[in-house]
């Protein structure tokens, strides 16, 4: 296969991951209206917390560069891949930024390849190769965990390929397509599925839904062991030692947040609307739930120290070695805990403001330590163990 001009629209973790991968075998330019994002990579730093891409940008020859303006790589490119930004917008997905770059492709060179990789609602890539009259628009849903993004697009555990409903040359495109995101995996025998686009849309859809609704089943299952006074790891590991149910995404927490899981269960939820969806809406309210139960946990605890305006959160962050703070739990938890009158402060080295969330940012650990009668920790740290009896925390693996 030749050496083919694509361009990454978006340096998310999904951009990044695909802008390196593809580096190694084409050339690539990464756009991303945020300068400092562009000029962090042309620096050779990933832009977002991963430290495979740190390691792999300092250790590969990759002919990439970044830039903040993509009309010049629009007009040039073979590929353009969009993993820009699909923020929940009156309960569904927005899916501005990516029209709008569906706009400037269709301006500069309409014999481009789109390659969607953003979250869409269902028919979206099938709305978009009518209003553009074009056939040369893919959907591609990506699988990615935050911190680990390279890893994951590295080593797939499928590539999934939607093209646009009775179009047998998009149907040919897709399968260029899974070449060549196959040239820059390193795992063996990566499963392919070229399938219409609303179907690929729908098992990005359904496949987030059901990690949400697993964490919430998780979490229910932490919550009656803790008040019944039972161990919950014990509980956990009888359960998931059926081959059926698995011993992954089973350790609790404070809630599902981040930013993929909470708005994609929610726009699912509005695509069912007429149609049975008890168990989606029930995963839904369920992580409501959690939070206000997880308030009240920390708000009893601090009461048996004697103070409720000593409140500390132990980073914001969903997940370890993550820095995105978008739809964490522990914010939401920290809304219930202020609204109650309890004074908030929190540790997190990813924020640069004095006040995040109208919390005092505390950057000292030790100085965080003294200040606060509970530490509540959605992942648990060993930095905390010199304080573990002021630690509240369902992490009962202390993984993500």
């Amino acid at each position: 296969m030749r050496k083919m001009n694509i361009a990454v629209a978006g340096l998310g973790y999904v951009g990044m991951a695909n802008a390196l991968t593809a580096a190694f075998h084409n050339r690539v330019t990464a756009v991303d209206k945020l300068s400092w994002k562009a000029e962090l990579l042309n620096r050779g730093k990933p832009p977002v917390g991963d430290a495979l891409a740190e390691e792999f940008l300092k250790s590969r020859e990759l002919d990439l560069r970044a830039v903040t303006n993509g009309a010049e790589c629009y007009s040039e490119a073979d590929w353009v891949i969009i993993a820009t930004p699909t923020d929940p917008l009156e309960g569904h997905l927005d899916t501005s930024s990516v029209e709008s770059v569906i706009e400037q492709v269709a301006a500069v060179n309409p014999h481009a390849m789109i390659v969607i990789r953003s979250t869409v609602p269902i028919g979206f890539t099938d709305y978009a190769a009518k209003k553009y009259n074009t056939e040369n628009i893919l959907f591609c849903p990506e699988f990615l965990r935050e911190g680990s993004a390279l890893y994951d697009e590295l080593n797939p555990s499928r590539i999934i390929v939607g093209f646009p409903k009775d179009s047998a040359e998009g149907e040919l495109k897709a399968h260029k397509l899974a070449d060549l995101l196959l040239q820059g995996v390193e795992k063996k025998d990566v499963p392919v599925m070229v399938i219409s686009s609303s179907e690929a849309e729908s098992v990005k859809l359904f496949s987030n839904t059901y990690l949400a609704m697993r964490i919430a089943f998780f979490n229910e299952l932490d919550a009656f062991a803790e008040h019944s006074g039972l161990n919950t790891r014990n509980i956990i590991d009888g359960v998931c030692s059926d081959r059926r149910i698995g011993n992954y995404y089973n350790n609790p927490s404070f809630g599902y947040g981040g930013y993929c899981l909470p708005k994609d269960s929610r726009q699912l939820l509005g695509e069912l609307d007429g149609l049975p969806n008890d168990i989606i809406e029930a995963a839904i309210k369920s992580n409501i739930s959690r939070t206000e139960y997880i308030a009240g946990q920390i708000l009893e605890k601090a009461e048996k120290h004697g103070d409720k305006s000593a409140v500390g959160f132990y980073r914001l962050t969903m997940k370890s070695n993550s820095d995105n703070l978008r739809s964490s739990s522990s914010l939401e938890i920290i809304k219930v805990l202020r609204g109650k009158g309890v004074s908030v402060i929190v540790y997190e080295p990813a924020v640069k403001d004095e006040v995040v969330f109208g919390c005092p940012v505390v950057r000292d650990l030790d100085e965080f330590k003294k200040k606060c009668a509970v530490i509540a920790a959605n992942r648990y740290s060993r930095e905390l163990d010199d304080v573990l009896y002021k630690v509240y925390t369902r992490d009962t693996y202390f993984r993500n």
